[in-house]
Order: structure tokens, then C-alpha cells, then sequence
């Protein structure tokens, strides 16, 4: 039996884009489960409590009702965390104007982070989770893309709509503050 494409370990996402269009839906289904941690680990990263699981589901949902306008100029995983912190921002937005006019309840405060507490040294990270809230929202998403997800400096410009350069700045700056804090701390 010859192996077909889907039999084949490493295809491209640019490849399972293709089988996707021609319609097959396996390829949509080995897209989400090849960047979902990741997009998950990266709403978690900036902020995000609730509805993360929604949040990376919205995000396959654009992506793929707007396919078509990925051109390629950056990898597919950098495009799906654009989408994302769009999604996030819009998220914000959102939460701002309905806290002007529903007051916030005591038991509505989160009470634990959650997305994290699994891992290894869980002291450690939560004091490193404490200094990255005192971080910049953007100098927090340059730092979780860098850090976290491994992106270049260029993909990370692309992602919060910035210069190369000025990426690399709020990244030099975030990793000074939270180093300071964490001597401090």
C-alpha cells in the first residue's frame, strides 16, 4: 500500500493548509492539534483565566474562515498568535465597557492562576508569574512569545505589530524588571 499524504509523520503546515482547502478536514484536525498547546500556553501567558479552551477555538475559527488571506510571509504559528491577541484585545475591550456598567462582586476576584501550577518548581514560577504581572502588557507578550514559544524577534514584531528593534527592546526591558524583582523578592 502506497502512503498517502496523511500517513506521512512531518508534513508542512503549509502542505496540511492545502489538503485542508481541497477539503479534507483531517488536515484542519492535525493543524489544531499541532498549534492548540501552544496558542493555550500563550493566552495563559498574557493573562488570560477563563476561557482559554474558547479563546484557541475562536482563534482556528478565523483562521480558517479567513485562510485564503495567509500569504506565508510568516510561519503559520506566528499568524494563529496574531489572530489570538486580536482575539485577547478584543476580549479587554470588551470586559472594560461591561465593568463601567455591572459592578464586580468578591467572588468574582480570581483566586488562582491555574494554567501553570502543574509544572516543576511551582514556587519558583509563581514568583517569576508575580513579577511577569508587573510587567508591560507588551513587554509580557514580547517576553511569553521569546521565552515560551521560541519566536524570533521578527515573528514577535509581527505579532504585537512592532518593529524588529522594538521588540527587542521591550524584551531587554522585561528581562531586567523581572530579574530585579525577582532579587528583590
Amino acid at each position: 500500500m502506497i502512503p498517502g499524504p496523511e500517513d506521512r509523520a512531518e508534513e508542512t503546515d503549509l502542505e496540511l493548509i492545502e489538503r485542508w482547502k481541497r477539503g479534507d478536514s483531517r488536515a484542519a484536525t492535525r493543524l489544531v492539534g499541532r498549534h492548540s498547546q501552544a496558542l493555550a500556553r500563550f493566552a495563559a501567558s498574557s493573562g488570560e483565566r477563563d476561557g482559554i479552551e474558547e479563546l484557541v477555538q475562536d482563534t482556528f475559527v478565523r483562521a480558517f474562515a479567513s485562510l485564503d488571506s495567509f500569504r506565508g510571509e510568516s510561519t503559520l504559528r506566528t499568524w494563529l498568535f496574531t489572530i489570538e491577541r486580536r482575539l485577547m484585545l478584543d476580549r479587554r475591550r470588551a470586559e472594560r465597557r461591561s465593568r463601567e456598567t455591572v459592578p464586580v462582586e468578591e467572588s468574582d476576584n480570581v483566586s488562582e492562576y491555574g494554567a501553570l501550577d502543574s509544572l516543576i518548581a511551582e514556587e519558583t514560577q509563581e514568583r517569576v508569574r508575580r513579577s511577569l504581572v508587573a510587567l508591560s502588557p507588551t513587554q509580557r507578550e514580547v517576553f511569553t512569545l521569546r521565552v515560551q514559544q521560541g519566536l524570533s524577534y521578527k515573528e514577535i514584531a509581527k505579532v504585537v505589530g512592532s518593529t524588529e528593534g522594538a521588540a527587542r527592546v521591550h524584551y531587554h526591558n522585561a528581562i531586567e524588571k523581572v530579574k530585579e524583582l525577582l532579587r528583590n523578592e
